[in-house]
């Protein structure tokens, strides 16, 4: 089979971080959580005290960033400037920031290149919004998760429970109706299936369930491994 490319868009709650993680684990490929970008741009912005209206601010404050991904014994970390944030990057307000700063058109346009620049080796899983889309509209196989709503709050609830900034179930589907609305209405690379992408229903399947559908729909397309 040769090096792909391959994009798994989605709404939050949809499945998409797990289930692109297990597909690239099974193609031994590299996987790139492009959410995790914006919302390390959320957090830059925070610290900095830079609105996410403040186009001006946040041109200027991305020219002085530096956004990696590291391989490390716990799993993969993302790194700002050197320092590991990955666990300050899943709280609410990072979240609703993440989705505000992804309307930025200066804040596409730099990630829109660092994107690219990941994927030219190919080999590669990209998670997000758009990526079937705009970012990668000529990637070799595209797909597409959704969820009832009701199925996407539940599975982000059960993820925050535990934790320090937990939060009811009512306030989490609130703030995830919320957060759908603002990626798919936004006039810049709304939230939306590519025409060709495969789309997957994942209400009801197991993350086994998705990733033996995906890894099916790329034999199918391009053979085995």
């Amino acid at each position: 089979m040769k090096p792909l490319l391959i994009t798994i868009d989605g709404p939050a709650g949809a499945g998409k971080t797990t289930v692109s993680r297990a597909v690239a684990d099974h193609l031994s490929y590299t996987y790139v959580d492009t959410g995790a970008l914006y919302r390390a741009i959320a957090v830059a912005a925070k610290d900095a005290g830079i609105s996410t209206e403040d186009d001006g601010g946040l041109e200027a404050l991305s020219r002085t960033l530096s956004l990696d991904f590291a391989k490390t014994e716990a799993g993969t970390r993302l790194l700002l400037n050197g320092t590991d944030i990955t666990d300050r990057i899943r709280t609410p307000d990072i979240s609703m920031g993440a989705s505000r700063i992804s309307a930025r058109p200066v804040i596409r346009k730099y990630l829109l290149n660092l994107q690219r620049r990941l994927g030219k080796g190919r080999r590669v899983v990209f998670e997000g919004r758009d990526m079937g889309t705009v970012v990668f509209p000529q990637a070799d196989i595209k797909f597409f998760l959704h969820a009832d709503l009701k199925v996407r709050a539940a599975r982000r609830f059960e993820e925050s429970r535990g934790k320090t900034a937990a939060q009811d179930f009512d306030t989490v589907e609130k703030e995830m109706t919320l957060r759908d609305q603002q990626d798919s209405s936004r006039s810049i690379a709304p939230l939306k299936p590519a025409e060709d992408a495969v789309i997957i229903d994942s209400t009801a399947l197991s993350v086994e369930e998705v990733v033996k559908q995906i890894i099916s729909h790329i034999h199918q397309k391009f053979g085995p491994p």
